[in-house]
């Protein structure tokens, strides 16, 4: 096929799709079609437990009413041939037996009289009111007279309906020969082949020899018999799966929608809304008693939860009352505790130590405090972000900082490892450094002498701070329970820092107020790994983190051990205080 020639604006008209396209579209459009439906058919199916109750019936519906229907089919058409094979044999006996009687008391002896004989045999046959459809008469093999085979049908030849196998039979015997044959449709009134029995019996003509008699039989008003049952059963099938169907469908639906108004209610509780009841709960049957349950079970339910809401405001308005109402006394006592700690090198030993510890257990108390204070807030919604765009390195170089003397006293090997480039995020400085804390802090303590590795990594939509350590690590329960408040994996364990147990919480919340991750894995004797994942800016929803949980290799970037920890990419402004000042946190309280 020559190439197309371009038209006046240069370029080549488009070819026509061929025909083998045009149908491999078609067909590919109704493949998706098809394919669509049943996509929506499955899913039908595996919602509806109404459909496939429906289904299923139907089905076996189908299959009982289409044995029974072949059943019924076969038993028929059995009884109606038979029946019609038992009139024929008695019908086609006597008119045998007169043809017999009349041949043998002829007295024709030469072949035209033995001719117009048999031609008048025939005749006489078509008329006395049997219900055979033709008579043929054949002369026996082996004979010595030449005549013509007569036969009442002008259409239908002796050899259409009678085959070698019937002649040998006939001959063969002196009774009758029955044998079924379909009788051709251009010698019949409707212009179709109809089925038939032939019936075959040997006569004797005197001076002739022995003649086959044939008589046809037509069986189509036993095959327009069996035709009316086999539609008036099929007919009947079909009322029946309809009705069956219709039963099933409404039998099923005053029991399964009673059921979806109970899931939808369900799922409706489960939402919050505790209000919310099923209907038809008036009766005394079966789904009546399940509605009644249902309800009385949530208006139970929201009895308890309010209770509970209740308790939990009383108890969360006890935590900050107490924390306030703690401040006073704790600014006093911190007061008195640094003036003796201050002289208390005038003191004896037994004083100054105690001294020391009064110091310390303050340090503690006041940290308790600040935490409970944060929790507070958070369960009251009163807790808001400062955000200001951040590079997260210096944030982890301050962490670093804070944490190196309590790795040097440990002897904990703490690398660091940060990319070249900025990675700057929408943060709250404060709450970000609080968490990183938490972690560094946990991982050294938990580190039992072997190395703790921080890395930074960001993409185009968040960023991520893993810190990882190799110590004693974490079980699945424990796992499941480390952002617990108040837990601890090990409560015996010796701590440097001490702890309220509330550390991990209050992370998981800060990470949570900033829409972002905190995760954890862990694997006994083989340590544990915190990823906490930020979106670089507001708004914007984290769906996967830019470093592996696990943990992720030293590759590029800034690897900094302690020993003495450097301050990498050190932060232009103030660093955060590792403790907020309980001033400021009573103003924001108030």
């Amino acid at each position: 096929m020559p190439p197309a020639e371009p038209d006046a604006s240069g370029r080549a008209p488009a070819t026509p799709p061929t025909a083998s396209a045009r149908w491999g579209q078609t067909l590919g459009g109704l493949t998706e079609t098809l394919a669509t439906w049943f996509r929506s058919l499955a899913r039908r199916w595996r919602s509806s437990m109404q459909v496939r109750v429906v289904t299923t019936a139907l089905a076996l519906g189908f299959v009982a009413v289409a044995v029974l229907g072949v059943y019924l089919s076969y038993s028929i058409r059995d009884g109606l041939f038979e029946q019609r094979v038992d009139q024929i044999e008695t019908e086609n006996a006597a008119l045998t037996q007169q043809v017999r009687t009349t041949l043998a008391g002829s007295a024709a002896t030469s072949p035209g009289d033995q001719q117009s004989l048999l031609r008048d045999v025939i005749l006489n046959l078509s008329t006395v009111g049997s219900s055979a459809q033709d008579y043929f008469l054949r002369q026996a093999p082996g004979q010595s007279l030449t005549l013509v085979d007569p036969a009442s049908s002008r259409t239908l030849s002796v050899d259409d309906v009678v085959t070698p196998e019937l002649r040998a039979a006939t001959l063969a015997t002196d009774g009758q020969v029955l044998q079924s044959v379909l009788v051709p449709g251009d010698s019949t009134e409707s212009g179709q082949d109809e089925p038939g029995v032939v019936v075959a019996s040997t006569v004797e003509v005197p001076s002739a020899g022995t003649f086959e008699l044939y008589s046809l039989y037509s069986l189509a008003s036993q095959q327009e018999t069996l035709r009316f049952v086999q539609r008036t059963l099929l007919l009947g099938a079909l009322a029946i799966l309809a009705m069956l169907g219709g039963l099933t469908w409404i039998f099923t639906r005053q029991t399964v929608v009673p059921v979806r108004r109970a899931a939808t209610a369900a799922a409706r509780l489960g939402e919050g809304r505790l209000d919310v009841r099923v209907p038809g709960s008036r009766g005394a049957d079966e789904m009546a008693t399940l509605a009644r349950t249902f309800n009385e079970m949530a208006a139970s339910l929201e009895l308890q939860i309010a209770r509970m809401e209740e308790l939990s405001a009383a108890q969360r308005r006890f935590v900050s009352d107490v924390s306030h109402e703690l401040r006073t006394p704790l600014t006093t006592i911190r007061m008195a505790a640094e003036v003796i700690h201050g002289s208390r090198d005038d003191l004896p030993p037994a004083p100054r130590r105690s001294a020391e510890l009064m110091q310390t257990q303050l340090d503690r108390f006041e940290d308790l405090l600040t935490d409970l204070l944060e929790i507070s807030r958070f369960d009251a919604g009163a807790a808001v972000l400062d955000v200001e765009p951040r590079d997260v390195r210096d944030v982890v170089t301050a962490v670093v900082d804070t944490a190196a003397p309590l790795a040097e006293r440990k002897e904990i090997f703490l690398s660091v490892s940060m990319p070249d480039h900025r990675v700057e995020a929408d943060i709250d400085p404060r709450r970000v450094e609080r968490v990183l804390r938490n972690l560094v802090v946990n991982a050294i303590e938990h580190a039992e002498g072997k190395p703790v590795e921080v890395t930074v990594d960001g993409d185009d939509r968040a960023v991520a701070v893993v810190v990882r350590d190799h110590g004693v690590g974490l079980t699945p329960d424990e796992m499941n329970h480390v952002f617990d408040r108040f837990w601890r994996a090990d409560p015996a364990r010796a701590r440097t820092t001490g702890g309220t147990g509330l550390g991990l919480a209050i992370s998981q919340e800060d990470a949570r107020l900033h829409a972002g991750r905190l995760e954890v894995w862990g694997r006994p004797g083989a340590g544990a790994s915190f990823r906490l994942t930020l979106p670089r800016r507001a708004g914007i929803v984290v769906e996967a983190s830019p470093l592996p949980l696990e943990g992720p290799s030293r590759a590029g970037g800034h690897h900094v051990p302690t020993g003495q920890v450097p301050v990498v990419n050190p932060p232009t402004g103030p660093t955060p205080s590792a403790i907020p000042d309980l001033s400021s946190t009573q103003e924001e309280l108030s």
